[in-house]
């Protein structure tokens, strides 16, 4: 291995600063975008940090998703190659099996029915604050308000029992743990699966108004499929969005300045949840991929096989894209980042998350102008450990 090949055993987690990426990543981005990577397993791939060449491989389809192809930088996950994937777990496949499930799930997530949505975000949101109130403080901000919101919302639209929420977020908290043995990875795949296929077997029963019954209805997918489908967007829809609840609070109280503006300027919300998607990047590691033909991006050609691993949080600070990207600046627009992905595999769910920021974050912040953390910014626990990145509880006053 010469010099020019950097060897990473893992692909570098540590975090120097709460909210930056592993400082290794920038230092990198500054070397060169996209640069030799050595994997968990030995594989040569590539690290891409810079922000046009991220952008340029999650838009191609020349890069696959599907898992027998990648090699993962974490050593717990490379033995995920063998494993069977999960009907319907659309997220890791290409086209054209992926345009079948995208085309069904894009119609139950319009822009239409995701606004029609607000008024009961409102609702969920300002109960929580009324039970922070009642209860009093200290309290953790994550179990009293990051987590509950987006929870209540995914069950509600899924048709998920909201009462059966520790069970799945017991098992999203083991498939999202990087340490978590191979065993009871499996084994939380299969528990959260078997819940989901059987609910929606109750559903083709007794079908009610949400997403599960809408798939057993329209007679496209198979239950097998909608189970897997639903097991996807359940994780998807309350870890992602309680995460940014979360460590974006922890964001806001450290820079109190910028705290300012999203609680007292209306008009500055969607540009505010905008930066702290960029500046936060919660998707800790990847996304990968792997070519499956010669490529060239950014100068280099990417061999056939090659995996490619993408540095979200790198390719967001990235000054060619975003001046002065390591600073949180609320009236940034920073429209474009790749929080989201970008191309045909993009969040679907991205515009509920959005509505769900959007009146989370003021709500909490009008109903507790003097909202505060409760320990040294230093004592807050990181989940550095997770593949979603954000907090694991953050104590607040008020």
């Amino acid at each position: 291995m010469t010099e020019a090949t950097p060897r990473l055993a893992t692909y570098p987690l540590t975090r120097e600063r709460a909210f930056d990426p592993p400082d290794e990543l920038a230092r990198r981005r500054a070397e060169a975008p996209i640069q030799r990577m050595t994997y968990a397993d030995g594989h040569e791939g590539w690290l891409v940090t810079g922000y046009a060449e991220a952008r340029a491989i999650l838009a191609d389809n020349r890069f696959s998703t599907r898992p027998e192809l990648l090699h993962s930088p974490i050593p717990q996950r490379g033995e995920f190659r063998s494993e069977p994937l999960t009907p319907g777990f659309f997220i890791r496949m290409d086209a054209p099996a992926h345009t079948r499930y995208r085309r069904l799930l894009t119609g139950q997530f319009t822009v239409r029915r995701m606004k029609q949505l607000e008024p009961r975000i409102k609702e969920i949101t300002e109960s929580r604050l009324d039970a922070m109130e009642r209860e009093g403080a200290p309290a953790d901000l994550v179990e009293s308000f990051a987590l509950p919101i987006p929870s209540l919302v995914i069950c509600e639209l899924l048709g998920v029992p909201y009462e059966d929420r520790e069970k799945f977020q017991r098992d999203s908290a083991v498939l999202l743990n990087l340490s978590s043995p191979i065993e009871d990875v499996r084994a939380a795949v299969q528990d959260l699966y078997s819940y989901l296929h059987g609910l929606v077997m109750m559903k083709a029963k007794e079908p009610t108004d949400d997403i599960l019954s809408g798939l057993v209805a329209g007679g496209e997918l198979t239950n097998e499929e909608i189970g897997g489908v639903g097991l996807l967007l359940l994780i998807a829809g309350h870890e992602t969005t309680a995460n940014m609840l979360g460590l974006g609070t922890f964001a806001l109280l450290t820079n109190p300045d910028q705290l300012a503006v999203m609680r007292d300027d209306p008009a500055a919300v969607e540009n505010a949840v905008e930066e702290l998607l960029r500046y936060l990047s919660i998707v800790h590691i990847g996304p990968t991929r792997t070519a499956l033909e010669d490529v060239e991006v950014g100068g280099s050609l990417i061999r056939a096989g090659e995996s490619v691993t993408l540095s979200l949080g790198a390719a967001n600070r990235d000054p060619e894209r975003f001046e002065g990207g390591d600073a949180l600046d609320v009236s940034r627009p920073a429209h474009g980042h790749l929080s989201f992905g970008h191309g045909i595999h993009q969040c679907l769910g991205q515009q509920l998350a959005r509505i769900e920021m959007r009146i989370a974050y003021p709500a909490l912040l009008r109903r507790f102008p003097n909202l505060r953390l409760a320990v040294p910014a230093r004592e807050v626990p990181l989940r550095s450990n997770m593949a979603i990145y954000g907090v694991h509880r953050l104590p607040v006053l008020w």
